[in-house]
């Protein structure tokens, strides 16, 4: 099916269904040479995966990854990287009752109309477990980034009407993962833990919002017309399950600002270097990197499978009351932390790796 590889150089092409034998993806494109540290991927596979906390699914799966080519004596060859990692848990018995109905604010409408069929065992496809193999991939380019100096970090920002202050600094993923609501402010976190445990006992669900930054970009990623850095982004993040709004820098904020509040005034450093005095573009200008930090905020729909009577139709459409007795979260946004990080690093190695080979074929 079109529609499963990400990228341009750094390729990611994901297969699997939510209740299959097991999804998993090969990246193509990744830089030759290099040693992988998989204990590091696999913490953020676990950073992900379900059955980690109270406020997440109760699925319990190991999520354990294999690799199954692309490596020589630890080392990346340049080949495809092929990855996958098997279901342990799946229990499609528990949508058996849904074959023949359309869930509410799901992808079962539309992937019938598209498809013709479509597999019921929670979504199949279009289950947000295909979003491990992003976090896999993501977590080999965040590891080549770093040779560079370049790191990303994402942090739970919003649940429902609660939100963490803007003037607190967000440091590493330490801090962040203090709380498993993956918000790295105490007062703030215990209020979200508190709302998502209500919401889970009346089988409701609720929305959030993840920001998140990547620090150490060098100015001059990106194009100016049609392969912005911010439009590759906002692609990457707009493709992850439930997300419905991605801003920049000062986002819709800024559009009540006049243009003499909203500018960035650029300033010579101590040490001699063009910066900007603000960051209200968000670290890029143009479509281009400007060497300011990258920072943007995703927005998550609630969760769209919750247990309360819903009304829908049939494949026939006739009316019918549904409840949606699966395993599923009441809020995606503390397990969804490790996948925004993963798709905002395959847009920065990407745009690098084109950097460079612009640079390479104007050196020859």
């Amino acid at each position: 099916m079109p529609g499963s590889t990400f990228g341009t150089l750094l390729r990611l092409h994901t297969f699997g269904e939510s209740h299959g034998e097991a999804v998993g993806g090969i990246i193509d494109g990744f830089p030759a040479g290099f040693r992988p540290d998989f204990e590091a991927v696999q913490l953020q596979l676990n950073r992900r995966k379900p059955g980690q906390s109270s406020i997440t699914t109760p699925r319990k799966e190991d999520d354990k990854l294999e690799i199954l080519s692309g490596l020589f004596e630890g080392l990346t060859t340049g080949a495809p990287i092929a990855f996958m990692v098997r279901n342990k848990n799946a229990n499609p018995a528990d949508y058996e009752h849904l074959r023949d109905v359309y869930r509410p604010s799901h992808a079962d409408f539309t992937w019938q109309s598209k498809f013709g069929i479509r597999d019921h065992r929670g979504g199949g496809r279009s289950s947000a477990r295909e979003t491990l193999s992003r976090v896999v991939a993501g977590a080999l380019a965040e590891q080549w980034l770093a040779t560079f100096g370049i790191s990303v970090t994402a942090w739970v920002s919003a649940v429902g009407p609660i939100q963490m202050p803007d003037d607190i600094q967000v440091l590493n993923r330490q801090q962040i993962d203090a709380y498993s609501v993956r918000c790295p402010h105490e007062d703030t976190a215990n209020k979200m833990i508190e709302l998502i445990e209500e919401l889970r006992h009346d089988g409701d669900s609720t929305g959030g919002v993840i920001s998140a930054q990547i620090l150490g970009l060098p100015a001059g990623l990106g194009e100016p017309v049609f392969d912005k850095f911010h439009a590759e982004l906002g692609k990457a993040i707009l493709s992850i399950n439930a997300v419905k709004g991605f801003e920049i820098g000062s986002g819709f904020s800024g559009s009540s600002l006049r243009g003499s509040q909203h500018n960035d005034a650029f300033v010579a450093s101590a040490e001699g270097e063009i910066e900007t005095a603000a960051n209200n573009s968000g670290g890029v200008q143009g479509g281009i990197t400007n060497g300011a930090p990258v920072y943007f905020r995703a927005a998550f729909k609630p969760v769209a499978s919750i247990a309360r009577p819903q009304d829908t139709v049939n494949k026939q459409g006739e009316h019918e009351v549904i409840s949606i007795h699966g395993r599923h979260d009441p809020c995606v946004v503390p397990r969804a932390v490790p996948i925004v990080e993963a798709m905002a690093a395959l847009v920065a190695a990407d745009f690098l790796l084109r950097s460079n080979a612009i640079i390479n074929t104007l050196k020859g």
